[in-house]
């Protein structure tokens, strides 16, 4: 569904309706990531908080996402191991000293690095032996789902591939690659069929 301005909106009930029934489907809590948030969300987050955060970093946030953190959830169920917070700790279970992401959004929540615009419009892969630091890499871009072994998705926030989702591998197989806007990678894990180990 797209609103006038033509960008996509939420129907929130639907997709606490779509969870419930993913749930249904998974008991055992075997699509990846399942184990970890249960088919649940986390409250929409309120617009003081949303506009603070905005003010406090200097952007704005890609209107589906923004849309989807005050109406939807802030986190939870979704895509990999679900959604991230935007301001609250993950909630992961756990040790928190095991929990690597919370490092990653501390980095991308450094003075000015989500104002900065990101830099790629095409994949980018590492040149062996070539020395890069991640940190400047993702500038402009924003943690909302971890993948596993140090990779994550990434909402592009300030650039030109800003709303974009772009996937983050710099720790094993060091590379950047492009994806979805928000709206269309939320919903296409959503209408998915649940993983079958």
């Amino acid at each position: 569904m797209t609103d006038s301005g033509g960008t996509a909106s939420w129907d929130p009930g639907a997709v606490r309706s779509r969870l419930a029934e993913l749930a249904r489907r998974d008991p055992g809590l075997t699509r990846t990531g399942a184990d970890q948030h249960g088919y649940r969300l986390e409250p929409p987050l309120p617009a003081d908080e949303l506009h603070a955060f905005e003010a406090l970093h200097g952007v704005e946030l890609p209107q589906s996402y923004r849309d989807f953190l005050l109406l939807v959830a802030d986190g939870g169920a979704g895509p990999l191991h679900g959604l991230f917070p935007l301001t609250g700790p993950t909630a992961y279970p756990g040790p928190p000293d095991d929990w690597a992401a919370d490092d990653i959004r501390e980095r991308d929540r450094r003075p000015g690095a989500l104002a900065t615009p990101f830099r790629f419009t095409e994949r980018w892969h590492a040149q062996p032996g070539r020395r890069f630091d991640g940190a400047e890499m993702v500038t402009g871009t924003l943690a909302v789902a971890e993948a596993g072994c140090g990779a994550f998705a990434r909402l592009v926030v300030t650039g030109e591939q800003r709303g974009r989702i772009w996937y983050d591998d710099l720790e094993v197989w060091p590379n950047l690659a492009p994806g979805p806007e928000f709206h269309a990678w939320y919903t296409a894990w959503l209408t998915g069929t649940p993983d079958r180990r």
